[in-house]
């Protein structure tokens, strides 16, 4: 929220508590647990396993942030958490995006003693900052939580690209970076005689074929572990696509050109810089959060027109740029582009 007053601006310096108070309630699934019957405070306390006066106070800023209402027989979601959570997104999706902003809030607990510091804000307080890809690789249970949430968020993504993307004369389909394989879902619901093949590590293969299963999909994908830089690709594709992986070098799009049969086309789908100093707005928290973790690190985003110099320089041609629509304003649903060169 953009503060209008003083009251505003209060409130923004009290978000933290606010903060913790709904994602608690995300990670423990209360909204969940309150959608099946009203709860008085002693049942919540008593079923959640919380301490009586804390669960109280809990459930009564829940109740003034409109999230709650306290009826005569119990707690139960509002109105407006039915909508904008119940309804919205799975439980799995809400507690593990709730997991992923408390275990981030460590980096900015102490912002004012170190922002000025040249370290690493996790440095300061002795706290190990979260490595993604290598806690992706690392633990299967976290990669398993990753890539579903990522599938829910990129469904409005992949549907959109479904109908932006022209698939004619595309019979094979190499998706690198692909993840739970959404993208590939929508592409192969689209056109009957499409397959698909997605590169990814062997964690995130392990959901994404899991996925596969549960969207009647399984025999026209298949999930390849294989790390795109190094490992050695299969070939014989008419389009390759790359989505949401931040992968911008000459050497891997020298090996997409490789993997793609004549005239066979790329698609890069990300959320480019509008400068090279300037992240796109949804993405500037997460820019914000990086500086921290990497101060030293030099002022340096891809824009479009960086992405498309790379691909002439690995040897496509017919280079175009498109935005990609979306349906509402959500951080994960705005800003995408989509880059499309031809071999």
């Amino acid at each position: 929220m953009k503060p209008r007053s003083t009251e505003d601006v209060l409130d923004l310096l009290g978000g933290h508590l606010v903060s913790a108070t709904l994602g608690t309630a995300m990670e423990l699934g209360l909204f969940w647990l309150l959608a099946e019957r009203p709860m008085s405070a002693l049942d919540v306390a008593d079923s959640l396993s919380i301490p009586l006066n804390r669960c109280h106070h809990w459930l009564r800023l829940l109740l003034k942030l409109g999230l709650l209402e306290d009826r005569p027989d119990g707690y139960v979601p509002s109105t407006v958490a039915r909508t904008a959570i119940l309804d919205a997104q799975s439980r799995h999706f809400w507690a593990f995006h709730a997991r992923g902003d408390r275990e981030a809030f460590n980096s900015v607990r102490d912002l004012a003693l170190n922002i000025g510091r040249p370290m690493s804000a996790w440095a300061a307080p002795s706290l190990e900052p979260r490595v993604e890809l290598q806690r992706l690789r690392e633990d299967a249970g976290y990669a398993a939580g990753f890539t579903r949430m990522l599938f829910e968020i990129h469904l409005p993504l992949a549907e959109q690209l479904a109908n932006l993307l022209d698939l004619q004369g595309v019979r094979r389909l190499i998706d690198v970076g692909g993840g739970s394989g959404v993208i590939s879902f929508a592409l192969l619901r689209r056109r009957s005689e499409l397959t698909s093949v997605v590169v990814d590590a062997e964690t995130i293969c392990q959901v994404g074929r899991e996925l596969a299963l549960e969207n009647g999909l399984e025999r026209r994908i298949t999930f390849l572990a294989a790390d795109a830089l190094e490992d050695e690709l299969p070939t014989g594709f008419d389009m390759a696509i790359l989505c949401d992986t931040g992968l911008f070098n000459a050497l891997l799009f020298r090996r997409l050109h490789d993997v793609l049969n004549a005239n066979g086309r790329l698609a890069v789908v990300d959320k480019f810089a509008p400068t090279r100093t300037d992240a796109p707005p949804s993405r500037l928290p997460s820019a914000f959060l990086a500086s921290l973790e990497y101060p030293a690190q030099s002022i340096n985003l891809t824009t479009a027109e960086m992405a498309q110099a790379l691909l002439h320089e690995a040897g496509f041609r017919d280079l175009s740029s498109a935005v990609a629509p979306h349906r509402d304003t959500l951080p994960w649903n705005v800003d995408w582009v989509v880059l499309e060169a031809r071999k």
